[in-house]
């Protein structure tokens, strides 16, 4: 029988999301296992879409500078999600964020860490291509190499 000790809750801050976390802290409560929260910033697709919004020229100074407030953007949101959680819980949580890929970057931390057990949403609040084939969710679930609980809000 699984009894977890290292939960992690991959996260796009989105209702989808909050579902999966709750799950995941009522299972760390029960084995008394740790809950890990990883929030993945996607640096390329923010900076163009951003910079050609604002209709300014990329240079690499600049979307360093952006990439970094997207991060501490990410980081303040962060803290406001884990409210949810409540103080009355006896779970330790352990907050990142991190850039890069979000399939590769939540594979990575699972094995790096030790995760044994990753509680996500079968759905982001990514776009309607992404809705019907849940494809973060999905390649997570072929490339882990610890069980994988899908939730549903």
């Amino acid at each position: 029988m699984l009894k977890p000790t290292k939960i992690l809750v991959p996260t796009d801050f989105s209702g989808y999301s909050d579902a999966a976390l709750r799950q995941a802290v009522d299972i760390a409560e029960e084995y008394g296992a740790e809950v890990h929260v990883l929030h993945v910033v996607e640096p390329r697709i923010h900076t163009m879409y951003e910079y050609e919004f604002a209709g300014k020229k990329a240079s690499p100074e600049g979307i360093r500078n952006l990439e970094t407030r997207l991060v501490k953007s990410a980081e303040g949101r962060m803290l406001n999600y884990l409210e949810q959680i409540g103080s009355g819980r006896k779970v330790k949580v352990f907050p990142r964020v991190v850039k890069g890929q979000p399939v590769t970057e939540i594979l990575n931390f699972q094995k790096d860490r030790g995760i044994d057990l990753i509680v996500i949403s079968s759905l982001g609040h990514g776009g309607l291509a992404e809705y019907f084939t849940g494809s973060v969710a999905r390649n997570v679930l072929k490339g882990a190499t610890c069980p994988v609980l899908l939730t549903k809000s």
